[in-house]
């Protein structure tokens, strides 16, 4: 049944990115050729960003409150960063559908081999492609249903609450704190704040998961295109026992160089469009983990602190999961070099060996992502941010002990 389900994201005509390109559309951020479901999906990003906006004033009404504020700023902070990775992908549309373009191309290309070993390894990082894309929905979509059920829960779970909540001692649990121009403390008002609330939540949620996992499978590839490339170059010149003909060496040079020359390219401009959500996030994903890890050691009620906890394991997965593939490429590029090197180039003519010295200058261009101008997006960038959070938080711990 799962299966058959999982089946119908698949695009013969996007093998790596279909899943992926079919969310992009389904959320809206590949607008569609249709000037009323353009205009439509438009309408819906816009209450979204009305609605983070609503938030920020929501901080000035409960800034007495730090526990409201924590949860509210935590929150709305995700939010923005999921605001800025929309518009800016609306903004810069043509880069990214030419970025989509290219893989699918580069992907479909590759597909054609009859290597059984480069046919393995393609097959493994689809598989692998698929497994993350359907894990990080899950996880961002367990995030959103705890997020908009934790009301009624509590509601439900807690007799104290109840009777607070009926002798006005205490306020309707919100699903997002966020402001509205009516009281939300009747039951009425209540309910109209929730549904809006509940909306923004599902429909930001998939706009987290849409772009992420867009990205992040983007990232596989192209060290999937990497790895793929040094096996290439080592068959450049094929074995000793078979002699390959002058015209077909060249023919894999220049072709190696070209497929080279075209990644860098749109590795540079996936990460023109990536750097600036990145550097925002980072500095978001260390006050969120600050928070998040603060009101886990504040919270009394251990069903809200695994609530809290599981927040707090979204917010380190998205990091480490984008930290992570950035290494992996990074890596890879590095160990391009080698690929020319692992050829019988030493029973060759000099005539080829400098045209292989050309190809192994060229490889020398280190493809990575960066987080703006300031940093690479590494593991050893994730640990420092995980460092930087908790300091963050022994600071926060100690000035509400003063």
């Amino acid at each position: 049944m799962l299966k058959k389900i999982l089946q119908k994201f698949e695009n013969p005509k996007r093998p790596l990115l279909g899943p992926n390109v079919k969310a992009l559309r389904f959320w809206g951020l590949l607008l569609p050729k249709n000037v009323f479901k353009k205009y439509f999906y438009i309408s819906m990003h816009i209450l979204v960003t009305v609605f983070t906006a609503t938030e920020y004033i929501d901080v000035w009404f409960v800034k007495s409150d730090m526990n409201l504020l924590l949860n509210n700023l935590k929150i709305t902070m995700l939010a923005t960063v999921s605001v800025v990775k929309v518009s800016t992908f609306l903004f810069w549309q043509k880069y990214w559908k030419s970025i989509i373009d290219y893989v699918t191309k580069a992907d479909l290309y590759q597909r054609r081999t009859t290597d059984p070993k480069k046919l393995g390894l393609i097959n493994d990082f689809t598989k692998y492609c698929r497994k993350i894309t359907y894990l990080y929905w899950s996880l961002m979509y367990t995030t959103v249903i705890i997020v908009m059920v934790q009301p009624i829960f509590k509601f439900v779970a807690s007799e104290t609450y109840r009777e607070n909540v009926r002798n006005g001692t205490d306020t309707y649990l919100q699903v997002v704190s966020s402001w509205v121009p009516f009281n939300k403390n009747t039951m009425i008002g209540y309910l109209a704040a929730s549904v809006y609330q509940s909306y923004a939540a599902i429909y930001g949620g998939g706009w987290i998961t849409s772009f992420d996992t867009h990205a992040m499978v983007i990232m596989v590839f192209f060290r999937a295109e990497l790895e793929l490339l040094r096996i290439d170059c080592s068959e450049i010149f094929g074995n000793e026992a078979n002699d390959i003909e002058h015209e077909v060496v060249m023919s894999r040079l220049k072709d190696c160089h070209r497929r080279h020359v075209e990644l860098v390219k749109y590795s540079r401009l996936f990460d023109s469009c990536l750097s600036p959500i990145m550097l925002l996030y980072m500095f978001v994903c260390s006050v969120m983990l600050c928070v998040t890890a603060y009101q886990i050691t504040i919270e009394t009620n251990p069903m809200q602190r695994f609530l809290t906890t599981e927040y707090l394991v979204f917010g380190v997965a998205q990091l480490f999961i984008y930290c992570w593939h950035s290494n992996d490429v990074l890596f890879a590029s590095g160990d391009l070099s080698q690929g020319p090197y692992e050829s019988i180039w030493w029973s060759k003519d000099v005539k080829y060996r400098k045209d292989l010295f050309l190809l192994v200058a060229q490889f020398k261009k280190i493809v990575v992502f960066s987080a703006g101008p300031f940093t690479k997006l590494t593991v050893a960038t994730f640990i420092s941010i995980l460092k930087g959070a908790y300091s963050y938080y022994t600071l926060l711990s100690q000035s509400q002990m003063k």
